[in-house]
């Protein structure tokens, strides 16, 4: 009777598909930071674009000086926001590459060792397979034999 198969690394089969649903998460992660990051800077582009909307005044309508630089300071604060919310979004963007690589490389490790498996799965059903016509061989050169050695019938003249 043939042994079952076993594959001696399927512990680490099992690590290297946890390791690789972990990348998958962390890149889930990184790229719903990098939304958020998107759309705060829509949100502050729009808002200074507001800002800026509410500078103009009608032909004949006072203008009001201390609203001006106020909102001068105003815009320069946005301004200054936007500018590190773009660097926070390259810093975002940097991250979801580098998670994309690491699941990459998790899916590479974990397939290289389901690869493995297979081959090993289909050594043995091989060798499990010549096991048995090497008993079926054994079995035939016994009973021809034993038993076989009877002359068969002739046909009557």
């Amino acid at each position: 009777m043939a042994k079952r198969f076993s594959f001696r690394l399927e512990p680490l089969l099992k690590l290297r598909k946890s390791l690789e649903q972990d990348a998958q998460r962390q890149l889930a992660l990184k790229i719903g930071a990098r939304n958020d990051v998107e759309l705060r800077l829509k949100a502050l582009q729009e808002e200074h674009t507001q800002a800026l909307e509410s500078r103009r005044t009608g032909p004949g309508q006072e203008i009001d000086l201390t609203f001006w630089a106020d909102l001068e300071r105003y815009l320069m604060f946005m301004e200054k926001r936007i500018v590190h919310t773009r660097l926070d979004l390259e810093t975002a963007e940097r991250e979801v590459v580098q998670a994309r690589l690491a699941l990459n490389r998790a899916h590479q490790d974990h397939l290289m060792l389901l690869r493995l498996k297979e081959r090993r799965q289909d050594q043995h059903a091989l060798e499990i397979l010549h096991e048995e016509i090497r008993d079926a061989d054994e079995t035939a050169v016994l009973r021809h034999r034993f038993g076989g050695a009877q002359p068969s019938p002739s046909p009557a003249p």
